[in-house]
This record gives C-alpha cells, sequence and structure tokens, in this order.
C-alpha cells in the first residue's frame, strides 16, 4: 500500500509540475487522470498493478 500512496504521490507531482511549466494543458492532464481513474475499474487493474510491482521491486534490488 505504501508503494501504491508514494507512486501516486509522485506522479501527481510531475503532472502539476507539467501543467505548470506548459508542457501539458490542465484539459489533457484531466482526461489523462479521468483514464487512470476509469482503467483502475476494469479487469486490467491487477495484471497492470503486478507489472509496477515488479518493476519497483527490481529497482528495489538495484545495488549501487
Amino acid at each position: 500500500m505504501a508503494l501504491s500512496i508514494s507512486f501516486v504521490l509522485v506522479l501527481g507531482i510531475l503532472v502539476v509540475v507539467l501543467i505548470r511549466s506548459k508542457s501539458v494543458k490542465p484539459g489533457p492532464a484531466v482526461v489523462c487522470v479521468l483514464f487512470g481513474f476509469f482503467l483502475a475499474s476494469t479487469s486490467m487493474a491487477p495484471t497492470i498493478n503486478r507489472f509496477l510491482t515488479g518493476v519497483a521491486d527490481m529497482i528495489g534490488q538495484i545495488r549501487f
């Protein structure tokens, strides 16, 4: 759960930065947020969640 919350926080900050830098206008950003919201309620959500968890685990295992 902590991974999901921090990932959402980072993505939210990224959206705000993109809107403020005029890279993305607010309209398309809202459409993307709504797309993600509705995608989360589909049958693909568990697969996407497992994929992102796997990527996060892989990144967490990198040793510098």
